[in-house]
């Protein structure tokens, strides 16, 4: 049987040449809230992990899961994630989204752009 903490914790984060790693582990409420979006069949967007009460900065993408730990999630982001985006927002202005131009709630990608339905 499953520990449940009675906060989301968070990992230290960990790497490899490529991805920056952490590991964070859901309390009870949110495993039941995440097991009712997804049936326990697939990754969480950043909306949805959002949604559950997991905080962290942007780039983080929900990549796995181990089945018999379906509460502890694994995420990862590109080690260069932070200069690249910095990079990117210097070169260029950022692009509003659909709900700042009045077309409601927008779900965006990990780089926080909007995803098109």
């Amino acid at each position: 049987m499953p520990r449940f903490p009675d906060e989301i914790t968070y990992s230290d984060k960990y790497h490899d040449d490529t991805y920056e790693y952490r590991h964070v582990t859901l309390t009870k409420p949110a495993l039941n809230a995440m097991a009712h979006i997804t049936g326990g069949r697939r990754l969480l967007d950043e909306n949805e992990w959002r949604d559950l009460g997991v905080q962290q900065s942007r780039g983080w993408v929900h990549y796995h899961y181990h089945r018999p730990e379906m509460h502890i999630l694994l995420f990862r982001r590109r080690l260069d994630f932070e200069a690249n985006r910095n990079a990117a927002g210097a070169r260029a202005p950022r692009r509003p989204t659909p709900s700042a131009v009045g077309g409601g709630a927008t779900r965006v990608d990990a780089a926080g752009m909007p995803i098109c339905f």
